[in-house]
């Protein structure tokens, strides 16, 4: 890559990160908006328990109902590859 490149590629990225910052400005505010009734805050053990627990526990769950339900047995292999032949002048099955 050569210096114009770098220079555009490095430009693009401090304008990206710097329209960002500023996007986010209004979510990093401290003043209340009018009509703004927030309720209590989370535990440690309250957020723990919705945001890491909870979806680990959901996740379990639709694993264990799709293993539980799966209705794909084994099926009975009908294709050359379970035939067995014996050798006219030997006793040696030949699995084909």
């Amino acid at each position: 890559m050569d210096k114009t490149n770098a220079l555009r590629a490095g430009a693009l990225a401090a304008g990206t990160t710097l329209m960002m910052l500023l996007m986010t400005s209004p979510a990093l505010a401290l003043t209340r908006d009018d009509g703004d009734d927030p309720g209590t805050g989370l535990s440690v053990v309250e957020t723990l328990g919705l945001y890491v627990v909870a979806p680990i526990a959901l996740f379990l769950a639709i694993a264990g109902l799709v293993m539980v339900l799966d209705k794909s047995h084994k099926k009975k292999d009908t294709t050359s590859s379970n035939i067995r032949i014996k050798a006219a002048d030997t006793k040696t099955e030949i699995k084909a």
